[in-house]
């Protein structure tokens, strides 16, 4: 029962935090805002003309994962891949800013550092384009990021897969992962996925879809509490994986434990104003939670805590230990 998690205990693993060193594998991402207002249509075209008051750049994709994971006090390492550009640079220099390492990100000269830029007038986004290059990565890419894994897995507490589908989670990657995970059981594996790559994620200790993701993997659509718990299960056994935890929005959360009934998590957010990083802030809770030896359930109260927080900012946001401590409180 959701009634029974015990708030103290919560509040014990956060002050953990600070122990615990994440590795967080997957597609790397500049969020490039442009804030501004409107006050008039455009004469050349039906469009609002924005006018820019100020830009950010900051930590996307994986890379926001990381930062939440900092925020909240833990270590975090990024595996990825950038471009050998003047944005791979800034993302670098952001990096620096939290004193992350950077020892695992490899420069590929043959593609640009992925960059999604929103423009934002009055808190609402009017428009977002994108500049990437979703290919597959080369065979030698391919082969830093594992060497990267062979010499460095065994440091962490807990891996992140953040899965964008720009090319660093691929089969080859993930098959080395998953052989060297064997070495080091007590490691949990934490998957943020993408449906079209349902197959990589075999194994998994706990994977994250949204509701969408869950029907989209799934191949059911859920409308009540009984095609929910269809949907979860169907996926715990096609994944072979330990839990399954589905972020719905307004409904909340669902857990499903292996051989568990399904356990509902009410939402926390007050006010939904943005919920762009929301997923990350989700994942980055729930590894930084188990490395710090609560159970799924507890771990997924507290990601459910951390996600009401940064739905209700503006932009690429993260959640701080003391936001964290609050809002449990």
């Amino acid at each position: 029962m959701y009634s029974d998690i015990d708030k103290e205990n919560l509040k014990k693993a956060i002050s953990r935090f600070s122990k615990a060193n994440i590795l967080v594998i997957g597609d790397i991402i500049v969020d490039h805002f442009i804030w501004g207002s409107v006050n008039r249509i455009s004469p050349e075209a039906p469009v609002p003309v924005v006018n820019v008051t100020k830009e950010d750049l900051l930590l996307g994709g994986s890379a926001n994962v990381l930062h939440n994971i900092s925020a909240m006090g833990g270590t975090a390492s990024l595996c990825g891949v950038i471009g050998s550009d003047w944005m791979g640079g800034k993302l670098l220099d952001l990096l620096g800013d939290i004193d992350s390492s950077t020892d695992g990100i490899i420069k590929d000269q043959s593609r640009p550092t992925t960059k999604k830029t929103r423009v934002v007038a009055q808190n609402q986004q009017v428009v977002r384009f994108d500049r990437e290059d979703s290919r597959p990565l080369s065979n030698e890419i391919i082969s830093e990021l594992c060497t990267f894994l062979e010499k460095s897995l065994h440091l962490f507490d807990a891996v992140i897969i953040s899965d964008y589908a720009k090319g660093v989670i691929n089969k080859t990657v993930m098959d080395h992962l998953r052989t060297k995970i064997a070495s080091h059981p007590h490691i949990p594996v934490i998957v943020d996925p993408k449906p079209d790559h349902i197959s990589l994620f075999h194994g998994a200790t706990i994977i994250t879809p949204n509701n969408h993701e869950a029907e989209k993997m799934s191949g059911i659509k859920i409308h009540d509490d009984t095609s929910l718990n269809l949907a979860a299960v169907n996926l715990q056994k096609t994944l072979d994986c330990k839990a399954v935890l589905i972020t719905r929005g307004e409904s909340g959360m669902a857990l499903l434990e292996k051989g568990a009934p399904v356990f509902k998590i009410p939402t926390k957010a007050k006010e939904v104003y943005d919920v762009t990083g929301a997923g990350d802030t989700v994942i980055a809770s729930l590894a930084l939670s188990l490395a710090s030896g609560l159970g799924y359930a507890e771990a997924s109260v507290l990601a459910n805590y951390a996600a009401g927080i940064v739905v209700g900012k503006v932009g690429t946001a993260t959640v701080s230990q003391k936001d964290l401590l609050e809002a449990v409180s």
